[in-house]
């Protein structure tokens, strides 16, 4: 074997290791954490608000109240579930967040819409379907781009596989 295969062997498990390295990091690892506890806490507060008040918020409230509350269990499930992996995820936690904000983006837009619809002016409509449809943009960019991460991550595993011995 030439000393250009093997130097080109070798350039494929360093790539590997530098990006695998970086999701597994301490840095990555604390960013769950404060993702995990910002969705529990913000769910936490949002129910016990409920929970204090349930017959006297009309339906649209509570309505909300339960998207908001499902949206934070979302993300500290997705936080608990990344912190109990022991091994690299090759980006799925980035597809799946990526997926959560979407979602939750997507749901806010329409509700947003929806009632600027009914209680808004036409420039309330405007102005909330602008602002869904930048964010919701936004939210899908994230998504591509988590989702060629994750491809990039799982070439470069796979060319690790094939070129072991």
């Amino acid at each position: 074997m030439s000393e250009q295969n093997r130097a080109a062997q070798r350039a494929v498990p360093e790539q590997l290791e530098r990006a695998l390295a970086a999701e597994v990091s301490l840095r990555s690892r604390l960013r769950h954490v404060a993702v995990g506890l910002a969705g529990g806490c913000g769910a936490a507060v949002i129910a016990v608000l409920w929970a204090t008040e349930p017959d006297a918020l009309p339906k649209r409230t509570q309505a909300a109240f339960a998207g908001l509350i499902a949206i934070g269990l979302a993300w500290a499930v997705l936080a608990g579930w990344v912190l109990s992996r022991r091994r690299p995820l090759f980006a799925r936690d980035r597809v799946l967040s990526a997926r959560i904000a979407l979602a939750a983006t997507v749901v806010t837009a329409v509700a947003g819409v929806a009632l600027a619809a009914v209680r808004g002016s036409t420039v309330d409509l405007v102005a909330t379907a602008a602002g869904g449809a930048v964010f919701a943009a936004a939210a899908m960019l994230a998504l591509v781009r988590a989702r060629r991460r994750r491809r990039e991550l799982l070439r470069l595993r796979d060319a690790l596989r094939q070129d072991a011995p």
